[in-house]
Parts: C-alpha cells; sequence; structure tokens
C-alpha cells in the first residue's frame, strides 16, 4: 500500500515517557543509595542516567526509521533473540537463574530481547493477506508452536513471569488479528492449567504461591517480601514519607530498586505519587491503543497494539506483584526499575510506537 506523508509523532506519548524516565532515575537513586552508602553511593544512579540516556538515542532513531522498513530484518532478528536464549543457557547462574549474558562491560538479559522480537515477528505474520486466524490448525496453532518454542528457553533459564508477560502479548496480538472467542477460551483455561502445572512441578514456585496466599503466615520465610513490601506502602499513606526517607530499603525489602521500587515509591510519595505512576500508564495505554486504531496498515496496528501491550502488561504485573494481588515474578516496572535491557528494549519498542503514530490517519 502507499502511505501519506509523515507527520509529527504522538507528542503525548513522549512526554509520558520522558515523566515515568524522570521518575526511574529520581526513585533508583532514591531506592539504592543507602546499599551502596559505603562504597559508591551514586553507582546506581549513574547506571540508570547511562541507559536512559542511550535508551532515549534508541527512541529517536527509531522514530525516524519507517516501521515497515524494518520487515526485511524481523526474521532475522527473531532467530538471532532464539540463539541468544538457548546462549545464556550455558552461562553462569546468578542468584539460581541463567538469564544474563556477561559481555564484559555490560551484559544482556535476552529474554527482554526476545519480548520484542516475538512481537515484530508475529505482527508481520498475522498481517500477511494469507493468514486466517479464524481456523484453528492452519490459523493459530503455528502462533502456538512460536509461543512454545520461546517459552520453552525462557523457562529453562528458569522464569516464569517473563513467560506468562510474553504468552500475555501474543494473546492479545492474536486477538487483534481477530481471533475467535471459542479458541480464546480455549486457550485460555489451557494457558491457565500450564501455569499452575508449572507451579506445582517445581517446590520453589510452589512456595512462592503460598507466601502470596497467606503472606502474614509466612512472614519469616515465603511472604518476606510481600509483607515488607505492604509495609512500605502502607507506611506511604497518602501524602507518603518524603523522597529518601524510606525505611524499607534500609534491608528490610530485597531487590527495593528492581522489581519492589513501586514499593519505595509509594511509601516516599504516598498513594498520590504511586497514583500518579498508575495513571500514566493508563495514559500510554490510551495514546498506544490509540496509535494502533488509526494506524494504516495491519502491520502497524498490531505492532502498536503488541509493543503497547507488551510495556502496559509488564507494567501492572509489577505492580500487582507489589501490592501482593499477584504472587512473586521477578518483573520489574517498565522505565522505573533498575536495568538496562530492560530499559533499552522498552525504548526501542517506543521509539517505534513513535514512528507508527506519524502515519496515523485523523479523524
Amino acid at each position: 500500500m502507499r502511505f501519506k506523508k509523515k507527520g509529527r509523532p504522538d507528542l503525548f506519548i513522549f512526554f509520558v515517557t520522558l515523566l515515568l524516565l524522570a521518575i526511574g532515575v529520581i526513585m533508583v537513586f532514591s531506592a539504592s543509595y543507602y546499599d551502596t552508602l559505603e562504597d559508591d553511593p551514586y553507582f546506581y544512579l549513574r547506571k540508570q542516567i547511562t541507559w536512559a540516556g542511550l535508551g532515549l538515542v534508541a527512541m529517536l532513531v527509531m522514530t525516524k526509521i519507517d516501521y515497515f522498513r524494518l520487515k526485511p530484518y524481523i526474521n532475522l532478528a527473531f532467530g538471532v533473540g532464539i540463539i541468544l536464549l538457548i546462549l545464556v543457557l550455558f552461562s553462569d547462574p546468578v542468584k539460581g537463574s541463567r538469564r544474563w549474558i556477561d559481555l564484559g562491560f555490560t551484559s544482556v538479559q535476552p529474554s527482554e530481547i526476545m519480548k520484542l522480537c516475538i512481537v515484530f515477528f508475529v505482527a508481520k505474520r498475522l498481517s500477511r493477506p494469507r493468514t486466517d486466524i479464524k481456523k484453528f490448525f492452519t490459523g493459530v496453532c503455528p502462533y502456538l508452536g512460536i509461543l512454545a518454542l520461546v517459552g520453552f528457553l525462557i523457562m529453562l533459564e528458569p522464569d516464569l513471569g517473563t513467560t506468562v508477560a510474553i504468552a500475555g502479548t501474543v494473546g492479545v496480538l492474536l486477538i487483534a488479528a481477530g481471533l475467535r472467542f471459542f479458541h480464546f477460551t480455549v486457550l485460555f483455561c489451557l494457558g491457565v492449567a500450564g501455569v499452575v502445572l508449572l507451579i506445582i512441578m517445581d517446590p520453589t514456585r510452589l512456595n512462592r504461591i503460598t507466601g502470596w496466599w497467606s503472606p502474614w503466615s509466612h512472614a519469616g520465610k515465603e511472604g518476606y517480601q510481600i509483607v515488607n513490601s505492604l509495609y512500605a506502602l502502607g507506611s506511604g499513606g497518602f501524602f507518603g514519607m518524603g523522597l529518601g526517607n524510606s525505611r524499607q530499603k534500609l534491608d528490610y525489602l530485597p531487590e527495593q530498586h528492581t522489581d519492589f521500587i513501586f514499593a519505595i515509591l509509594g511509601e516516599e510519595l504516598g498513594f498520590l505519587g504511586a497514583f500518579f505512576v498508575v495513571v500514566l500508564f493508563f495514559l500510554f495505554a490510551w495514546r498506544g491503543y490509540r496509535i494502533a486504531l488509526r494506524c494504516p496498515d495491519p502491520f502497524g496496528c498490531l505492532l502498536a497494539v503488541g509493543i503497547t501491550t507488551m510495556i502496559v502488561l509488564q507494567a501492572f504485573i509489577n505492580m500487582g506483584v507489589v501490592t501482593g494481588l499477584l504472587p512473586v515474578t521477578g518483573i520489574g516496572l517498565p522505565f522505573i526499575s533498575y536495568g538496562g535491557s530492560s530499559m533499552l528494549i522498552t525504548m526501542v519498542g517506543v521509539g517505534t510506537l513513535l514512528n507508527i503514530s506519524r502515519y496515523m490517519q485523523k479523524t
């Protein structure tokens, strides 16, 4: 198809992203300062600023690259992603998991790269004219095979949380492409059954469920993180204890600058600060899906849906964990949690979304 002349990118989603990035830099510094006080209190701050800066550059570059020109390279990128998921299984374990490949000067997390690769790959395949998603065996099953391969490799790390997030994103893409309700119901039930089976088969995951279901009864072990996360949120009240004044970050709440940074944010900035972040993610979702609805071609539409879902779903899984609504998964909060691979991949996704917005049809 012929594309109209490019317009301006969606500045609304651009400024929402900048706000979330700024909050992330501030909160990473606040949450990590005590842990590194004796060595280098600015260690994580410098790292986060560096990754945020690289992410902004990547976002601006992707804003300039027409999304439909990326099609010829998608299969290659997906293949590289699969290779990285295999290579990481031979890396040295960190806290019992093999999720990072050490490059010397930094480390990369292949599962984060795969989050975006699979969105591009599935969006490209679903947008082909001959694709009939209404047929289960020829239309749906190939994507289940792709998802099974990726999920199997990530589960070997092991990383159930990322597997669920990727499965959820692919599921939303299939729905956007026209998946039948009956097929969706069957797949959803099978997916839930599969997650339950994976939990039952692993004592560590089963303990996490026990700690989540009754955290106060297991506050000294399985429920430790959730209990201290809830203490942090409860201590914050409506207005918060003040930036930098968190008590739970003083060796009480593990992973306070990564997976549980939202709890520190709630403790220091209160309900108002936490609610503001939630609103920002809702605004991001609104603008992202708006871009998808106004995109002139199926590939761009599905790509926008996938990128938006990838970011927003991860955000609400993280906040669900921190507030005790979901079991502990080890998924960070996009833009805000400390982490280089996640930050860079997320910003590449935002840049692609902004590029798609330049072709939006006016209403």
